[in-house]
């Protein structure tokens, strides 16, 4: 299906929902993203709930959100499935995605956190100080995955940066080398995996929490990875 013929589709349905589940959508975006799933092959995230949450109003009416339906990653999966009823599951995303803005509402207070994981995630990208930790308060997506935004961080608890890196990323394997000099806690981007996703990829190569972490942060190390099959 086109784009425009799927946005079409989107707003014909999104007037077919309640006006009540709608309070506090601030925006139904169809966006020509595709966003594989981190851990498993064939499977893509369709639709997504961004919360954003305002100052002028607090508690749960102050709560605003963001819908977004991703064309590209429908596209992926119907060019798997000769099958695929379009309808039915844009119908199935943009329900699922209004609950979780509903959800988002009832639970106003968790907003805060994420909030914060957003505003050191623009730190890093900037070059300036952050919290090493801050990715765990974003969205967990798979066991040791968090999204925060369009970013993806993949958690991996060593003892010592290693010479070799392995990791897994939509269903697939990976290797690279660390960077020379690298230091613990390490954030590093990675390049050349066969489906990335929208934002960075990054690679957070972590001690596991001990008595050191309740006196403060070390300062964490960033640089690059480039990732080959395995």
């Amino acid at each position: 299906m086109r784009y425009d013929d799927f946005e079409k589709l989107v707003k014909r349905l999104a007037r077919e929902l309640p006006p009540e589940f709608l309070g506090g959508v601030e925006g139904l975006e169809v966006s020509r993203k595709t966003v594989p799933h981190p851990s498993r092959a064939d499977v893509y995230t369709l639709g997504e709930c961004i919360p954003l949450p305002t100052e002028d109003q607090a508690g749960p009416a102050g709560v605003q959100s963001r819908v977004v339906l991703y064309h590209g990653s429908f596209q992926a999966l119907a060019s798997l499935d000769e099958d695929f009823d379009w309808r039915a599951e844009v119908w199935e995303t943009l329900t699922h995605e209004v609950r979780h803005h509903l959800e988002w509402r009832a639970r106003a207070p968790d907003l805060e956190a994420f909030d914060w994981a957003a505003d050191q995630n623009f730190a890093r990208a900037e070059g300036e100080p952050f919290d090493p930790l801050f990715y765990q308060s974003g969205e967990r997506v798979a066991e040791g995955v968090y999204r925060i935004e369009d970013d993806f961080f993949l958690e991996h608890v060593v003892r010592e940066v290693p010479t070799e890196v392995r990791f897994d990323w939509h269903g697939r394997s990976y290797r690279g080398t660390a960077p020379p000099g690298a230091t613990l806690p390490a954030l590093l981007v990675v390049e050349g995996v066969a489906e990335p996703p929208p934002g960075e990829l990054v690679l957070v190569l972590q001690r596991k929490p001990g008595l050191r972490s309740l006196f403060g942060r070390t300062v964490p190390w960033q640089g690059q990875l480039v990732a080959e099959l395995v």
